[in-house]
């Protein structure tokens, strides 16, 4: 199995011609997770080797606009780009604090878009500790506030499992997938991919010259046991 991740931007809050705000894109296999969307990145990716359709997931860190405003718009292009006759599109999972699904329901809210694909937002739930007075949300950006955008399906909201202080987000074939708490002025969250284990090539020469024959022992050393 093959990944690679290409930034699409390092800029921080003070983006430039030369340097995006905050994105990066796993790569693995074909499907494409983008981490971060700060503004301009739908930009960076026309000029990358990626293709914005190949998203299937979206990851974000916390909800300051360097790490989020470019999300909207990405969403809509890659809408402008779907083929509208095209028949059971997967549905683009994305992940973030709470207060995400309010923002993309109203901004995509009350500019009309309408998307060819579903979307699910899956929210985590902050704790105390990351919540000081200035990155407190109001009770309006709640995982209830408001209707679901027309492409909108319901998607989990994300506690912390206080045993392994992280939030499982999901496992799949290739990887399990949790984020850990981050502590900055507003929730935050960093993203953990972990690669399922792979059984190791057999050296079966060297079997041979210990004395173990060809057998079902070979397979249970393969699978490591003893």
């Amino acid at each position: 199995m093959t990944m690679d991740m290409t930034f699409l931007g390092t800029g921080s809050a003070y983006p430039s011609p030369h340097r995006g705000a905050s994105a990066l894109v796993l790569r693995s296999e074909g499907d494409c997770w983008l981490f971060d969307c700060g503004e301009g990145t739908q930009t960076q990716l026309m000029k990358s080797q990626l293709r914005a359709s190949r998203i299937t997931k979206v990851f974000i860190s916390h909800l300051h606009g360097d790490h989020l405003f470019g999300l909207p718009g990405l969403l809509c292009t890659v809408s402008l780009n779907t083929n509208p006759e095209q028949q059971n599109l997967n549905c683009v999972d994305i992940y973030g604090p709470r207060g995400l699904r309010h923002f993309l329901r109203v901004t995509l809210g009350l500019t009309g878009s309408q998307l060819l694909f579903p979307y699910a937002v899956h929210e985590l739930e902050p704790t105390a500790e990351q919540s000081p007075e200035e990155g407190q949300l109001s009770l309006e950006m709640t995982a209830e506030s408001g209707p679901l955008h027309p492409q909108e399906q319901p998607g989990r909201t994300i506690s912390l499992d206080v045993s392994t202080d992280s939030y499982f987000l999901f496992e799949d074939k290739k990887f399990v997938v949790k984020a850990f708490r981050l502590f900055h002025r507003i929730p935050s969250f960093g993203f953990c991919i972990q690669e399922h284990g792979r059984p190791g090539r057999l050296k079966t020469e060297l079997l041979k010259e210990l004395g173990v024959k060809p057998g079902p022992h070979y397979g249970r050393l393969k699978a490591g046991t003893n």
